[in-house]
């Protein structure tokens, strides 16, 4: 298993990302935005100096992590823009080495079910395009977005019935979705043959209005211990990216449903080095059980 960081989680200052990977011994990071640009704007000179700064270091880049299809179901114009968007994270993609790009299945406005045929229709026109290419579409779980549940997104992947297709499994947004189950080990369960990344952050849920609110890696309702002790058994060899979104003053709804930019990073090196000094506590614990 290797590990990375949200690169915005730190800083849109690469370096000082860069600086507090290598300080942790981290294997990559995860692009989403930097220098206060989603990936899918970048220029091709940006590129190229985001890829020679991490390869300087010993950095790799674990994912590219876009915002494809967090638009509107039946928005025709941002249906196409957002295609355009893939197309250009893959164009960076291919510059930064790596073979996967998180994408969504549109705003949630409701339950799934009635409008599921549609959901798959208008995602359809993202396969092609990334199986030309040779990339893994990695589609995360996540409340705000049809695929809400872990459930959701198991039906969703095997009946697309694509290998370009895989799932990016965040334990942490199974808590929001409001019919999330226990995300480990009984999400976790669903997505695991599909399982292609990993995002780690974790909240609590209130026992009585089952409304979740984000913690520091280790103190929420995910159990990180039992999950990472079940990806290391399994000699899992992906990802897992930390995706602190915790923060010392809290971060609103909208700016954790549309992160990104200076507003959201602000105070981010701080909780993500409380986060992954958390984090890396209980990989120790975990190896050190194990051996």
């Amino acid at each position: 298993m290797q590990l990375a960081v949200f690169t915005d989680e730190v800083s849109q200052d690469l370096e000082k990302v860069i600086r507090f990977a290598v300080g942790f011994g981290l294997d990559g990071v995860e692009l989403r935005t930097v220098w206060d640009k989603p990936v899918h704007a970048l220029s091709d000179k940006e590129i190229e100096q985001i890829k020679a700064m991490l390869e300087a270091h010993g950095l790799r880049v674990a994912c590219i992590a876009s915002p494809v299809f967090k638009c509107e179901l039946d928005d025709a114009a941002a249906h196409r823009e957002h295609l355009g968007h893939l197309r250009q994270c893959i164009r960076a993609a291919k510059r930064l080495d790596t073979n996967i790009i998180r994408l969504f299945t549109f705003w949630k406005r409701g339950p799934s079910a009635p409008v599921w045929e549609r959901i798959k229709q208008q995602f359809r026109p993202a396969v092609p395009i990334a199986e030309a290419e040779g990339i893994i579409l990695g589609l995360e779980n996540e409340a705000s977005t049809y695929c809400a549940t872990a459930a959701e997104t198991r039906r969703f992947i095997t009946e697309m019935d694509t290998p370009a297709l895989k799932a990016i499994w965040d334990p942490c947004n199974e808590l929001y979705a409001e019919e999330g189950i226990t995300p480990y080990p009984e999400a976790y369960r669903l997505v695991e043959p599909w399982m292609a990344h990993v995002h780690v952050k974790d909240a609590r849920r209130a026992p009585a209005s089952r409304e979740a609110s984000i913690t520091p890696v280790g103190e929420g309702d995910v159990d990180w211990a039992g999950q990472l002790k079940e990806l290391l058994a399994k000699g899992y060899q992906g990802y897992a990216s930390l995706e602190t979104h915790w923060r010392p003053q809290a971060l609103s709804e909208e700016e954790l449903n549309r992160p990104g930019g200076a507003s959201f990073s602000e105070s981010g090196e701080y909780a993500s080095d409380l986060c992954m000094r958390n984090l890396m506590r209980i990989v120790a614990e975990v190896r050190r059980q194990a051996n």
